[in-house]
């Protein structure tokens, strides 16, 4: 299982302190938020992570390296200038993640989400596996429901997609190259009911302004302090 980490981001919502900096290479805690993901990961087994690299893309190779540290090999995906956002970020990247399913988890959030066996949960029949999340209070109408283990676009209760996933190459079989967003194939591949999902409950957090970074690095700071 190889898994890739979304990084290329501009971030503007969390200027000034991205004007000179990547996101994910902003503190909170004793460690980056990138640095929570490639460690996770390697807890979970994974051995092989894609980070793909736009703005200061060069800062983030600098700071993570080949992954030795981690335990891990890290692969870059350089997009250039400008990112190709998430769609098209994944696509560019498919040739460094292989033929099988991968993970896919966005460098702007934290959680303690598990990682270890996440891969099984995807069927052979299915493109994709999302995990769910209850919603939060920036955005109480979600994304998507959830009825017997199926990722819905209109079906009782809403949850927001917590930026993890599991991919199978085929998701992305009628893209091309070039810039594109995620949600418009997911939505498509969810209506003809080819994406399994879960529910977790755990901590989840969003990172994505400096209020919330600052909230988060408090948390993992009293969450340290308990031990």
């Amino acid at each position: 299982m190889r898994a890739m980490i979304l990084a290329a981001g501009r971030g503007e919502r969390m200027r000034p302190l991205t004007d000179t900096m990547p996101k994910p290479l902003l503190k909170a805690g004793d460690r980056s938020l990138i640095e929570y993901h490639v460690l996770a990961l390697a807890a979970a087994g994974v051995r092989d992570v894609v980070i793909n690299l736009a703005w200061q893309g060069s800062l983030l190779r600098a700071a993570l390296g080949e992954g030795e540290r981690y335990g891990v090999r890290l692969h870059y995906s350089d997009e250039g200038s400008e990112a190709l956002e998430t769609g098209g970020g994944v696509f560019k990247a498919l040739p460094l993640l292989g033929d099988d399913p991968f993970i896919v988890v966005s460098g702007d959030i934290w959680s303690d989400f598990p990682f270890a066996g996440l891969s099984s949960r995807l069927s052979r029949t299915d493109t994709a596996h999302f995990v769910l999340v209850p919603n939060p209070s920036f955005h109480p109408r979600g994304d998507f429901g959830l009825r017997e283990g199926r990722v819905t676009e209109v079906d009782g209760a809403s949850y927001t997609y917590a930026n993890i996933g599991v991919f199978a190459p085929s998701f992305f079989a009628e893209c091309e190259p070039g810039r594109f967003p995620l949600v418009p194939i997911m939505r498509r591949w969810i209506r003809e009911n080819r994406v399994s999902g879960e529910l977790y409950e755990g901590a989840w957090r969003n990172v994505g302004t400096p209020a919330q970074l600052a909230q988060l690095d408090q948390y993992l700071k009293s969450q340290e302090q308990k031990r």
